[in-house]
């Protein structure tokens, strides 16, 4: 691995595990609620979040250039939840622009099992072979559209091997029943999508621990803590989950100790 690439993967996945922030929702759901002004939103969560994923627009509108965590750019895109098919993607960001925006990553959904599989599997392919090129790592994500019954181990296993197999360096994909089958059947490192909002902290905290310890190197987790009722405790106890090998009892405590204190 050249040095570039390996340095940017340590500045994503300090001591091999990762929290990774997405803020990119508006590229096609528009001014999601929470979201409305992520400069705002992200301001307190910052110190938790290892890197933020999220588009060109956004970094150079929302985010302090001071700011020293790692980006993640979000580079497909061109539909939207009012369009006919949100797996209509294709790249959207040069890679003279991903270097002028010092990113550290990129990121790109792919549709497997959608009327648009070829098309997005070839963007990542297309995506890889010039990132590579300029030591910069490119995050697949397995995403489903409006199709979330496709999250099961089967499916998602299929799509983070195919992925995987095309050069992406890391794998962002949903937690499931059966998620070790997810990981083991990958050989890059995987990181946990939220997918929609969970009924209570409780219950990320279980899936995000159980994916941990089924083999997970972190998530990438944005509605499940911004859109919560206690952002910056959601935020605290996943990091603890992450970097500390918290259990759910544990990080629930400190959800609760954070909460009180920002309440």
């Amino acid at each position: 691995m050249d040095w570039g690439m390996e340095n940017r993967l340590h500045q994503l996945i300090p001591g091999g595990r990762c929290f990774f922030l997405p803020i990119d929702h508006g590229y096609f759901q528009g001014p999601t609620h929470c979201l409305e002004k992520p400069g705002q939103t992200i301001k307190p969560l910052l110190e938790y979040c290892d890197a933020l994923f999220l588009t060109r627009g956004v970094l150079r509108a929302c985010v302090d250039a001071g700011n020293t965590k790692p980006i993640i750019l979000r580079v497909s895109g061109g539909t939207s939840m009012v369009g006919k098919d949100l797996a209509n993607e294709l790249i959207t960001t040069s890679i003279e622009e991903i270097i002028r925006l010092n990113a550290c990553a990129v990121g790109i959904s792919v549709f497997v099992g959608s009327e648009y599989e070829h098309q997005t599997l070839a963007n990542l392919a297309k995506l890889v072979n010039e990132c590579e090129n300029f030591g910069i790592p490119v995050m697949a994500v397995t995403a489903v559209g409006k199709e979330m019954e496709k999250r099961d181990a089967r499916y998602l296993s299929l799509a983070c091997r195919v992925v995987a197999e095309l050069g992406a360096r890391i794998v962002k994909t949903y937690w499931c029943e059966n998620f070790e089958r997810v990981v083991n059947g990958c050989p890059v490192p995987v990181v946990i999508a939220g997918g929609p909002k969970c009924e209570s902290e409780k219950e990320v905290f279980e899936f995000v621990h159980d994916g941990i310890e089924k083999g997970a190197i972190g998530i990438n987790l944005g509605r499940n803590v911004w859109q919560g009722s206690h952002p910056v405790a959601i935020a605290a106890a996943l990091r603890a989950i992450i970097h500390q090998n918290a259990n759910v009892k544990k990080a629930q405590e400190i959800f609760n100790e954070v909460s009180k204190k920002c309440a």
